[in-house]
């Protein structure tokens, strides 16, 4: 789209949800454009915003999720945006000597210069992460804009490539601009809470019914993913309080009652007085899936929850165009069992004596199996994967010498051992943290996990799933107005006991009883570990096979054999790590012309 003036293009991927208050606005400083509105488009709002205002006090007014390219034909600049908190994607960098950007990296590869060259960097990364994390993507010289931010490429600098991702600030002729910062939000939410909780539900209960308001608007059906979970129930609940009408609400579940959690989505969806559509996938459904996974995702992605996702997406396009979920609820609220456990374990095992915790070495080596029955000896709750939590724990113990030491191995599927990947050096696992340093370790956790694990893992695999099947989702909590209010909830009203998203979870119980919600959290999984030992072995056995490793190059073949034997043994549950290697060699497989290495 042009502008009004004729100056500024915009080419334009998501929604601003607040553009009806950014257009009147504009009407009441007198700017409307000279010949009126053309239509009722949030991209003519945002452009006649951006060309009366500016690019960053425009940015700054607007609530959406969206990605964008403008070209400022007078200064002869492109100007590359991405939302606050990365929903949308926007992959950009250099192909020969010309500047490119898209939203898919499949677009990069119909240039007639496109080489296909990998980043071993980023691979390893990726091993460790089971994502690539932004700036990076599989790709050499091709690179992921971080969220928040404005990347400003005059015309004389596409001629002149960079081999490493741009960091903020001045990089020869380009330029990148932040903003809005998720660290200055956290800092001064820190320095100014809401130490009232009558006020932090007042406030919270506000903020999340504007922007659930604002978010379902649409000339098009709209439904909502409903997990039955606190996140999705809370929005639901404040959407169906709304609607003047049933919403639609959407759920799968699985034959597999350990990891089935139907029946608690369709008793919230019974309460709240939706319109529920639920369906009980087999394991031949999503088996079924695997195969488009790469096609899918565009690059190696390797949360394997990214199957539910797509099936549920599936189920929710039968219906309807758009569909709100509750994604960002965890991050923004401690609700992550790493927020709660994490600084708590720290702190019992730095008062051992270092022979004590080297004790965790020989006792990770005891099954996961029997580590399960003895959690459940233990602890009134189970939940999927208990065993090889604390498997993994006990490794924590023998080897973590800091706090971030233990939430980087909630993170890190190759922590404390030697990356698989062969000739990557650089490619850490470094983690931000840094919120200063008197803030809480559980603050600093879920900043951390606001900024790296939604956007590259949480965000791309919903956005990828549902756009799979042409479903638009948009994400409530994500409006950069709730998550300011969040950040302002002083973590005492966010974590209660062993109890998380504590706040968040009163909020709740004024729509629906807590007798709905008391019980542990699952997440959104699915028993691959156990398919990859029985239905799917052959397929993997295909992708792990040694010689093949060795001869592709990549990955060091006998450390992932290795793992691979300890997996199938039970003697360790590698199914997270095992997994992103799948599916990196089900995405390499697929590259047509093969992908090469990086010089």
């Amino acid at each position: 789209m042009v502008s009004d003036s004729g100056r500024l293009v915009i080419t334009f991927n998501g929604e601003i949800y607040n553009h009806a208050e950014i257009r009147a606005d504009i009407d009441r400083q007198g700017l409307t454009p000279g010949g009126g509105w053309r239509g009722h488009s949030d991209i003519e709002t945002l452009l006649q915003a951006i060309d009366c205002w500016g690019l960053q006090p425009a940015l700054r007014k607007a609530a959406g999720m969206f990605a964008f390219g403008l070209w400022d034909r007078q200064d002869r600049t492109l100007s590359l945006v991405r939302d606050r908190f990365g929903e949308k994607p926007l992959y950009y960098g250099w192909v020969g000597r010309d500047f490119l950007f898209a939203s898919e990296l499949k677009a990069f590869r119909d240039h007639p210069a496109f080489d296909g060259r990998l980043d071993r960097s980023a691979l390893r990364l990726f091993a460790s992460r089971t994502y690539i994390p932004a700036p990076f993507s599989i790709f050499r010289r091709i690179f992921k804009l971080l969220p928040g931010c404005v990347l400003t490429v005059p015309a004389e600098a596409a001629a002149h490539p960079l081999d490493e991702p741009p960091t903020e600030g001045r990089n020869g002729r380009l330029r990148i601009d932040r903003y809005w910062s998720y660290r200055d939000v956290v800092r001064n939410g820190l320095a100014d809470p809401i130490t009232n909780e009558g006020d932090a539900l007042v406030e919270l209960d506000r903020a999340l019914s504007r922007s659930v308001a604002d978010q379902s608007v649409a000339d098009v059906p709209v439904g909502m993913f409903l997990s039955g979970g606190i996140d999705s129930s809370t929005i639901a609940a404040i959407y169906q309080r709304a609607s003047s009408r049933p919403i639609r609400t959407f759920s799968i579940g699985f034959e597999d009652s350990r990891y089935d959690e139907a029946s608690f989505a369709r008793r919230v969806a019974e309460q709240l007085g939706t319109v529920h559509h639920e369906q009980i996938v087999t394991d031949r459904d999503a088996l079924d899936v695997i195969p488009s996974l790469p096609r899918i995702y565009d690059e190696p992605f390797g949360d394997s929850s990214q199957i539910p996702t797509y099936l549920v997406s599936r189920l929710a396009r039968s219906e309807v165009i758009v569909a709100l979920t509750g994604d960002g609820g965890d991050e923004l609220f401690g609700g992550y069992y790493r927020h709660l456990y994490a600084p708590r374990l720290w702190q019992h095992v730095s008062r051992l004596p270092l022979w004590v915790r080297a004790l965790g070495t020989p006792l990770s080596r005891v099954p996961p199996q029997f580590w399960g029955r003895a959690g459940r000896l233990l602890s009134k709750h189970a939940w999927p994967n208990s065993g090889a939590k604390i498997q993994k724990g006990l490794r924590v113990v023998s080897s973590a010498r800091a706090i971030d030491d233990v939430y980087a191995s909630f993170l890190d599927e190759w922590h404390f051992e030697a990356s698989p990947v062969l000739g990557s050096a650089g490619g850490e696992c470094r983690w931000d943290l840094n919120i200063g340093s008197a803030a809480p370790d559980e603050a600093r956790m879920m900043y951390c996990d606001a900024v790296s694990y939604l956007p590259d893992d949480i965000l791309c695999k919903v956005d990828r799933a549902a756009m799979a099947v042409s479903l638009e989702t948009r994400l409530p909590f994500l409006d950069h107005r709730v998550a300011e209010i969040a950040a302002r909830i002083p973590l005492s009203l966010k974590m209660s006991g062993e109890q998380s998203k504590a706040v968040l979870r009163k909020l709740l119980y004024r729509e629906a009883p807590r007798e709905l919600f008391d019980r542990p959290k699952a997440g959104f999984a699915v028993p691959v570990g156990e398919w990859l030992r029985r239905p799917l072995r052959p397929w993997a056995e295909a992708l792990l096979d040694e010689q093949r490793m060795k001869n592709e190059g990549w990955f060091d073949a006998g450390a992932v054999r290795r793992r691979w034997h300890d997996h199938l043994t039970g003697r360790r549950d590698s199914t997270p790590a095992i997994w992103a290697i799948l599916m990196f060699q089900a995405w390499l497989h697929e590259q047509q012309p093969p992908a090469r290495a990086a010089a």
